[in-house]
């Protein structure tokens, strides 16, 4: 774990569980930026931060193109003068438990997601926090 911002502010674990649009990025195969807006949640004691999707969306696309080993990844969001980015290694699951753990998650910070039966959840295991709004241990 590594980060390059100031020194955290007062219990900002509250930040990543917040309802509002967060942004992800992903490399295209020509190594062009994807940004799109999406539902984020972060487990800061696990280090990953987990986004639901369609299977053949471009950003699933993406992460899948990378390879098995994985896709760089970063996901952000602000507030006013405060943001957090979290960085790291993004990789595509299908399965049911990791599935059904992100629809947990995102019912818990947004709401319960609609059913797809093409839904995935990307997770990134972060490995850089920047911002002046750092979850506790990072």
């Amino acid at each position: 774990m590594t980060s390059d911002a100031a020194a955290p502010a007062a219990d900002n674990d509250e930040f990543w569980r917040e309802r509002r649009v967060c942004f992800l990025t992903t490399s295209r195969p020509d190594g062009s930026p994807h940004l799109v807006p999406v539902g984020v949640t972060f487990d800061p004691e696990s280090g990953i931060a987990r986004v639901i999707s369609s299977a053949g969306s471009k950003k699933v696309r993406n992460v899948r193109a990378a390879g098995p080993d994985g896709a760089q990844a970063a996901v952000s969001q602000v507030d006013g003068r405060r943001w957090c980015t979290l960085e790291g290694t993004a990789v595509v699951k299908d399965d049911a438990e990791s599935v059904a753990e992100a629809e947990r998650r995102y019912a818990e910070r947004y709401r319960q997601p609609r059913p797809n039966p093409e839904r995935v959840v990307i997770e990134i295991t972060v490995t850089r926090v920047l911002g002046n709004v750092r979850p506790s241990g990072w």
